[in-house]
């Protein structure tokens, strides 16, 4: 990994003895210290790290705000909070490092595929543009064929995990996935080279997922990112091997400088590592 590379999406959890989880959630995973996340990084020799709230604990971000402040400058947050949050809460976030906001509509219970509420989501982007934040959705990229209409104007810019979370069996020219391209091409979309188990009809290396991270690569290089997923919620498989996944960015990524790119560059300007 190159210097200062960066994994954008990683959970703490737990311990549990510590920090209850809310009653809403949908899975109830084992304790997944920072102590532990940080011996994994260290082999793989990465350097920054972007935790991301998990479902588990709702609004509630005291699990990773601890992490953050214990773990120093190199690491950096995405929240999940309620649209009613105060100014000066989101400021109190902004200060303890964390740069955008979580939308989960996968793992909720009674979910309602294929919709938005865009007139809330839209009032939150517009309070937290005003700390340069983003908002990351946990969707399914095929379930919005006309996404880049729907964002075009949109206050903030959105990032998408797992290549676009669709199964790889849909091709990529499903119109969600088309619909992400375009909406990457203008600069408005991000996306997360994240858990390709969750997406891939095939076992490591998951080859039938190197067409949609080409497409995403040529679509524009300057939107990419590269997380690991720890530790791998929800998995109903195997579990992965860390270093089998990042093995995989030699076939997402060939070009060596753009894969520096993708690791070092775009990780430091969306959370803002270099100021």
């Amino acid at each position: 990994m190159p210097k200062l590379a960066c994994d954008t999406h990683a959970h703490i959890l737990g311990p549990i003895a510590q920090y209850a989880y809310s009653p809403a959630r949908v899975y109830t995973p084992p304790d997944c210290l920072l102590s532990h996340y940080q011996s994994m990084l260290a082999t793989l020799g990465v350097a920054r790290a972007v935790l991301v709230q998990p479902s588990v604990y709702g609004s509630d971000n005291t699990v990773m705000l601890d992490a953050m402040k214990a773990a120093g400058s190199a690491f950096r947050g995405v929240a999940v909070v309620e649209n009613n949050i105060s100014d000066a809460q989101i400021e109190q976030l902004n200060t303890a490092g964390v740069r955008g906001v979580r939308v989960n509509i996968v793992d909720v219970k009674d979910r309602k595929p294929g919709t938005l509420p865009m007139t809330e989501l839209t009032a939150l982007a517009r309070r937290v543009a005003l700390f340069n934040w983003h908002m990351e959705f946990l969707m399914h990229c095929d379930e919005f064929p006309d996404m880049d209409r729907t964002f075009a104007d949109f206050p903030v810019d959105i990032v998408l995990g797992h290549l676009g979370y669709m199964k790889t069996s849909l091709g990529v020219n499903n119109a969600g996935f088309q619909a992400l391209l375009r909406l990457m091409k203008t600069g408005k979309a991000w996306v997360k080279f994240t858990g390709p188990y969750r997406i891939s009809g095939e076992a490591l290396p998951h080859a039938d997922t190197n067409a949609f991270a080409h497409a995403l690569i040529a679509a524009n290089p300057a939107r990419v990112l590269w997380g690991s997923d720890w530790p791998h919620v929800m998995v109903k498989s195997a579990m992965p091997n860390d270093g089998d996944l990042c093995d995989l960015l030699s076939d997402w990524i060939p070009d060596a400088a753009v894969r520096e790119q993708v690791l070092v560059n775009n990780p430091a300007k969306l959370y803002g590592f270099n100021s």
